[in-house]
C-alpha cells in the first residue's frame, strides 16, 4: 500500500539518527521527536481513525510493529552509550599517579631577587630604564668623553640614530638624578650588552645591579659599611670585604671590591686563584663631572655608586664554574637550585 513507503522512510530516518548519536541526551531528543506525546509515530497512531476501513487494521499493525522495533532500538542504543561512557570515565585509583612538575625559579633570577630584597630592606628604591640607550646617557653623562680610551672596555652594539644597547645600568642613575633632587638612594637592576665572546666567564648579554646614594656628607666609609652589610647578608656573617684602588670614569676615588672566598675561607683554592679573595664589583664616590651633568651642586652633595654582575654573584653563591650553564635551559641543572 502507499503508506508502507512512508513508514519505511520513518524507520530509516530514526535508525540513521540513532547511528550518529553519541550521548544519552541526543538519544532522548530523538525519542521525544518520534515517540513523545507529540511525536511523529504517536500522532500517526492517533490518526488511525481517519483512515479507511480497509487501511485501518493493516496500518495499525504496521505502525505498532514499528513502535515496538523503535523502542527496542532506543533501549539497545542507551545501553551501548552508557557502557561506553562508563569505560571512558573509568579511573583506576590503584595506578601510581604521574608527578606534576611545578615551575622552578632560575638560579640567576633567585640571586637577583635576593640582592634586590637585601637592598630594599636597607632603604634603597628600585628604578628601571630602557635597554636601548643614547650615547649621551650611556657614556657622556657618565664622564666617558668621545674617543676616550675608557670606552674601549665597554664597546657595544651600536644602532642607528646615535642609539646603542646599554653596556651598564648606570644610565638609570643619570635619568633619576635629572628628575629629582637629593637625597637619592636607588638600585637599578637590568640586562646589559657588550661585545664579548660566549665562554665560561663571559657573555654578550648579562645582568647587572647598580646602586647609587646621594646626599649631604656621604663618605667612603658609608659605601664600605653598606657593602659590608650587604655581602654578610648574601654570603654569610663571616664574609669579609676589602677595597683595592682602581679606575672608573664615573667615580673618584674608585675601587674594586673583593670578598673573602666562600669556598676556601681565605685559605686559597682554584676558584680564587689561591689568593683567598674574589673580585665581585666596582664601586667608588660619584665623580663631580657626573653631578655637573645632572645639575647637582658638588659643594653640597656627595654620593657613592657601585655595580655588580648578577651572573658572577650567582656563580659564587651556588658554586657554578661555567657561566654558560646559566643560559643552557637544562632542567637537570636548574632543578638543583
Amino acid at each position: 500500500m502507499k503508506f508502507e513507503k512512508e513508514i519505511e522512510d520513518i524507520k530509516i530516518a530514526i535508525f540513521d539518527k540513532l547511528k550518529h548519536s553519541s550521548t544519552t541526551e541526543e538519544i532522548e531528543t530523538i525519542r521525544a521527536q518520534y515517540l513523545g506525546r507529540k511525536g511523529i509515530i504517536t500522532q500517526k497512531l492517533k490518526n488511525i481513525k481517519n483512515r479507511s476501513k480497509e487501511e485501518r487494521p493493516v496500518y495499525g499493525k504496521i505502525m505498532n510493529a514499528l513502535r515496538v522495533t523503535i523502542e527496542k532500538a532506543f533501549e539497545k542504543k542507551n545501553k551501548e552509550t552508557t557502557k561506553t561512557k562508563r569505560t571512558k570515565d573509568f579511573f583506576d585509583y590503584t595506578i601510581p599517579g604521574d608527578k606534576k612538575w611545578l615551575g622552578h625559579h632560575h638560579p640567576l633570577m633567585k640571586t637577583m631577587t635576593e640582592i634586590i630584597d637585601i637592598f630594599v630592606k636597607m632603604g634603597f628604591a628600585i628604578e628601571y630604564g630602557p635597554d636601548v640607550e643614547t650615547d649621551y646617557y650611556n657614556f657622556e653623562a657618565l664622564n666617558f668623553p668621545k674617543d676616550h680610551p675608557s670606552r674601549d672596555t665597554q664597546d657595544t652594539f651600536y644602532l642607528n640614530n646615535n642609539l646603542l644597547l646599554r653596556t651598564q645600568t648606570s644610565p638609570v642613575q643619570v635619568r633619576v638624578m635629572e628628575s629629582r633632587k637629593p637625597p637619592v638612594r636607588i638600585i637599578s637592576p637590568g640586562r646589559c650588552y657588550r661585545v664579548d665572546s660566549f665562554d665560561a666567564s663571559h657573555s654578550p648579554v648579562f645582568h647587572q645591579i647598580e646602586g647609587l646614594y646621594v646626599d649631604t656628607n656621604v663618605t667612603l666609609s658609608d659605601l664600605t659599611g653598606t657593602l659590608d652589610i650587604f655581602f654578610k647578608a648574601l654570603y654569610g656573617p663571616s664574609t669579609k670585604i676589602k677595597l683595592t684602588p682602581h679606575f672608573f670614569p664615573f667615580t673618584e676615588p674608585s675601587a674594586e671590591l673583593q670578598v673573602s672566598c666562600p669556598f676556601c675561607e681565605e685559605n686559597g683554592c682554584t676558584t680564587c686563584g689561591h689568593t683567598g679573595w674574589i673580585e665581585v664589583m666596582g664601586c667608588g664616590m660619584v665623580h663631580p663631572n657626573v653631578f655637573k651633568s645632572v645639575g647637582y651642586d658638588t659643594n653640597i652633595y656627595t654620593g657613592f655608586a657601585f655595580g655588580m654582575g648578577v651572573e658572577r654573584i650567582c656563580m659564587l653563591k651556588y658554586g657554578i664554574h661555567d657561566l654558560r650553564l646559566l643560559f643552557g635551559n637544562d632542567l637537570r641543572f636548574i632543578r638543583q637550585f
